[in-house]
């Protein structure tokens, strides 16, 4: 790092007497506030980042003024509970806009290369084929060698070369894994969704980025003339994709072990080995068929993938060639509900507009009505939002359900909004908004009605990451729903079934919950409309799919506009709907009657996978920061 020289001391003296002249000046204003007097330390600072007389070594000076800004911005929020807007802008667009024009830079470098486009190519023939492997598309069985290509670039190019083709061909893997979230922007600001589009591509790339690095660590370190290591890099995958499933950020879309969902066969390992185990085979069949290639001994070994798909077959045929296994087996000593599933398909171009809401009430409602077979429902289903408003609002909605329920002595369990006063407000909130559904039951039973709140809530679509950590983010709008998450996983008798809202079907850790509960059976609904005529719908099944076999769990899943199905404990769908279909689905549906080993060891076993992923991480970097500091003087001079 180059030192400052003697105006540093002076540099840094001006910026702390600006930042505090409008500190005093801020005003009292809760959450976010606007003043042109933000724009004095950035005005401040540029003749000592660009004035040769009394020129700082401009790096060091501008990543100084960034800190003393942020540092001003932590105390603005520390004391009163407010930013400003325009310090926000000072503090952090000047770093962004240098690590961009480095990165414009890093790219042009590489794009001027032969060596750089070649390893482009390579890595990109491996990620566009994976993003092609995801059901509903065809290729998922070439997973076993599809990344092959990408580990040879890791193996053979230098650090820079081999991170430039990651990122750009991780950026069309989950273009084409993503590109469905286009479809929002018809309902809400396209620019600003556009935007939030490219920025997930981007970060989930650097996903990519971070494993090929730590490949190309870990292929230097040896232990005893083995890189042992090396060998370990398909459980720190596994763990790279686990860390995808906590946190506000959570978003376990894609893993790599999801690409096997048009293969029921190849599947019933799940219950054993988890959707991480099957990552941890696909990296691992992928690295040694790269190895046979490179090496070019064991020549062998190119036949592990071979391997692989035939032991996953075998295993396969032969679970589902029991008697239990058969498609939706009943035990027919037990009593198993009748769930009907309505599907009425509606648009998602008006939401919350009058005019919308009565066209989906009704359009929904018609639909009921003319299903000939109420009267032999238990359960009869509609989606998530089937209500597109507060609930309490519609007493003539509410009326209308205890109708039915009563006439045809079935349960009915809705999507719909509900809310909550809170006793003190919260900045600007004053009330809690959720996202849930409700069971209600006839009359005759005595039973009151049931709410149960959605838990994992979509970042930045139905909730800010942070918002609870850093309250002035309430502050924020996005045009996002600002939900509050539940925190409850209920299970409701006779059947001992459990609601799930949308993708959280998809959060293994709340399914074992469930399990734990006492739950068999789980009521999936969800609106995919968001995601028009496209890929997403079937990806989203898929992973419900994968949930369902591995931990022996049947659902029944019922979707706006599609795919809505029926799924067993084994993972055989029946009465599949097409997208956009206006229709309702019925059938007795078999309970859950078996137990997995994963169910029992998920929880372990991934959190296992985070510490291992940590740990792993840490052993990588650890040469690294050694490395720096022995060769690096960190002194600066004022």
């Amino acid at each position: 790092m180059k030192q400052l020289p003697r105006y540093g001391l002076i540099f840094i003296v001006i910026q702390l007497l600006l930042q505090g002249i409008v500190f005093f000046l801020a005003p009292s204003t809760a959450g976010l506030y606007f003043i042109t007097g933000h724009a004095l330390p950035l005005v401040g600072a540029l003749p000592f980042l660009f004035f040769k007389k009394c020129r700082v070594s401009f790096l060091p000076g501008l990543y100084l003024f960034a800190s003393i800004s942020f540092l001003s911005l932590a105390l603005d929020y520390l004391v009163r509970g407010h930013m400003g807007t325009l310090a926000i802008a000072t503090t952090f667009i000047p770093p962004f806009l240098l690590w961009l024009t480095y990165f414009v830079k890093w790219n042009y470098r590489h794009i001027k290369s032969k060596e750089s486009l070649l390893a482009l190519g390579l890595a990109s023939i491996s990620w566009v084929l994976y993003g092609l492997a995801f059901p509903p598309l065809p290729l998922g069985v070439g997973a076993l060698i599809f990344l092959v290509p990408w580990f040879i670039v890791l193996q053979r190019n230098n650090t820079s070369t081999a991170l430039f083709a990651t990122f750009w061909s991780g950026v069309f893997y989950n273009a084409i894994n993503y590109y469905w979230i286009y479809n929002v922007m018809k309902v809400g600001p396209a620019g600003f969704i556009l935007f939030g589009l490219f920025l997930l591509v981007a970060y989930f790339s650097a996903y990519n980025v971070l494993a090929a690095f730590v490949f190309i660590q870990a292929k230097k370190i040896t232990v005893k003339g083995h890189r042992v290591l090396l060998w370990l890099f398909p459980i720190f995958y596994a763990g790279l994709e686990m860390t995808r499933t906590k946190g506000d950020f959570s978003f376990p879309w894609s893993h790599l072990g999801y690409v096997f969902g048009n293969h029921l066969s190849l599947l019933q390992a799940l219950p054993w080995i988890g959707v991480f185990g099957y990552t941890m085979l696909i990296v691992a069949s992928n690295m040694i068929v790269t190895k046979s290639f490179t090496t070019n001994k064991r020549r062998y070994l190119i036949l592990t993938p071979v391997l692989i798909l035939a032991c996953l077959w075998a295993h396969g045929t032969f679970v589902l060639s029991g008697k239990t296994a058969q498609p939706f087996y009943e035990n027919p000593s037990e009593k198993t509900p009748t769930i009907a599933l309505v599907q009425p398909s509606i648009s998602q171009t008006k939401k919350w507009t009058k005019g919308y809401f009565d066209s989906v009430t009704t359009k929904t409602w018609a639909l009921v009505d003319k299903y000939p077979l109420l009267n032999e429902v238990d359960l009869l289903v509609l989606a998530e939002t089937a209500i597109p408003d507060l609930l309490k609002n519609q007493p003539s909605q509410i009326k209308h359900i205890k109708k039915l329920s009563d006439q045809y002595g079935f349960s009915l369990m809705l999507g719909a909004l509900d809310f909550e006063r809170l006793p003190v407000a919260q900045g600007p909130i004053k009330y809690e908004l959720y996202n849930a559904s409700f069971l209600f039951h006839p009359t005759a039973s005595g039973k009151k009605e049931e709410r149960y709140i959605k838990q994992h809530l979509v970042p930045f679509s139905e909730r800010i990451p942070f918002d609870d950590v850093f309250p002035i983010l309430n502050y924020v709008d996005f045009g996002e729903g600002d939900f509050t998450a539940g925190t409850v996983t209920p299970v409701y008798e006779p059947f001992y079934w459990t609601p799930f809202i949308c993708y959280e079907a998809i959060f293994g850790d709340q399914v074992r919950e469930a399990i734990r509960n006492g739950s068999r059976l789980m009521i999936n609904i969800t609106n995919d409309g968001w995601f028009g005529e496209s890929t997403a719908p079937g990806q989203h099944l898929n992973l419900i799919r994968y949930r369902a076999i591995e931990n022996a769990y049947p659902v029944a899943r019922n979707a706006n506009s599609g795919f809505s199905v029926f799924i067993d404990q084994y993972g055989h769908l029946d009465q599949k709907t097409e997208l956009f279909e206006e229709t309702i689905i019925a059938r007795k549906m078999p309970l859950r009657t078996r137990d997995t080993l994963y169910t029992r060891i998920g929880d372990v076993v991934e959190i296992g996978l985070l510490l291992f992923f940590a740990v792993y991480l840490l052993l990588v970097l650890s040469p690294i920061v050694t490395d720096k500091l022995k060769k690096k003087n960190y002194k600066i001079n004022v």
